[in-house]
């Protein structure tokens, strides 16, 4: 596996085989190599992966009724023999052009030429699973959010796990007023962006959504996909904490993510563990990565990556004061810990400098 090479700049995605090659002539005529995605799955695993996403008109309507994550550089493409339906497809994704082939090729060849000069960025979503049962996700995730909040990003943090440990707990705001998942077991569709963070409990700004002590344990996968689409037109980095298990509503937040970090401490058992789950995270996530958790003795964190086949993203150090620390109710980002550093790192690798890029207006 080459780690190195950049990623593609251009997503197209079409079952029409007569469609692609049309596009790939364009692309080739651009000098871009792009990533072909032939099936939704694919499509929706690689959504945030590149600047630019070509949608052909088979593939638009059925990534319609899944209802995708606002991002710009979206283009439907379809032929001059399409109706009005096709502008209709464009506008239930969220697209920002249609282009009919051959009239408008001129158009989409720019769209293309254009991604050489590097292109608009997706809204950051990065979603933290551990590789075995204690890896320490759910930390590196709050802290994630926390720092992310203090350099600007407008920030929510998602805990997506309901037998986790709960990051209220690791905030200590379980008893802050404020909307939790039961209060959102209905929603489906598009939800009110502005509604969702004025509703939920927040950490100086940085707005939570956790769970309360009642008996619920699933999600529908609908009311994922819905709250994470809001948190992703409200703020400018959306954080979620997500479980181990294999759950529909699970996969939604995987395949809504722009990177998944698998927290895997470093140490033989943690290691077999993370590679039984890696497989079917491939299968989900766009871009998958190892955050490897130092546990001496034991391998290295490039050996962790090598062994799991996954790019390493960063290490986390031992803090030997954070477990005490927590139970005493306090969620310690000193400066030269472990975990500030592993935090500022991921935030470095994942978000812009300049947190205006990506803030939007707030649709309702």
């Amino acid at each position: 596996m080459d780690t190195n090479s950049p990623p593609p700049s251009v997503l197209m995605a079409t079952t029409n085989e007569t469609l692609l090659d049309d596009l790939l002539r364009l692309a080739a005529a651009a000098s871009v190599t792009p990533l072909v995605e032939a099936h939704l799955p694919g499509l929706r695993r690689s959504w945030h992966t590149c600047s630019l996403v070509v949608v052909g008109r088979d593939l638009a309507e059925p990534l319609a009724r899944v209802q995708p994550a606002h991002r710009p550089g979206v283009v439907v493409v379809g032929s001059t023999a399409d109706g009005d339906d096709l502008y209709r497809c464009a506008f239930d994704v969220g697209a920002d052009a249609v282009c009919r082939l051959p009239d408008d090729e001129p158009l989409l060849a720019g769209k293309l030429s254009d991604t050489l000069d590097g292109g608009t960025r997706a809204a950051v979503t990065l979603a933290f699973v551990g590789g075995c049962g204690g890896a320490g996700s759910t930390t590196l995730a709050a802290a994630v959010a926390v720092l992310g909040n203090r350099r600007g990003l407008r920030t929510m943090l998602i805990d997506g796990d309901p037998l986790g440990g709960g990051i209220e707990l690791a905030l200590g705001i379980e008893r802050d007023p404020g909307d939790r998942w039961p209060k959102l077991l209905n929603a489906a569709g598009r939800i009110s962006a502005a509604a969702l963070r004025s509703a939920l409990p927040s950490v100086d700004g940085l707005s939570v959504l956790s769970w309360d002590r009642s008996d619920v344990t699933v999600l529908p996968p609908d009311t994922m996909s819905s709250v994470i689409g809001a948190a992703q037109r409200s703020t400018d980095l959306v954080v979620l904490d997500l479980p181990r298990r294999a759950d529909p509503a699970v996969e939604e937040g995987f395949v809504r993510s722009t990177a998944t970090l698998l927290v895997v401490p470093c140490d033989v058992r943690s290691v077999a563990a993370a590679k039984r789950l890696a497989g079917p995270l491939r299968a989900v996530a766009g871009d998958l990565r190892v955050v490897a958790r130092d546990s001496r003795p034991g391998p290295s964190a490039a050996d962790v990556a090598a062994h799991l086949e996954l790019p390493l993203a960063t290490k986390l150090g031992v803090d030997r004061s954070l477990p005490a620390a927590m139970d005493d109710g306090h969620f310690p980002l000193h400066t030269r810990s472990p975990l500030t550093r592993a935090a500022d790192t991921l935030l470095d690798l994942f978000t812009p400098l300049d947190p205006p890029v990506l803030t939007r207006q707030v649709p309702t």
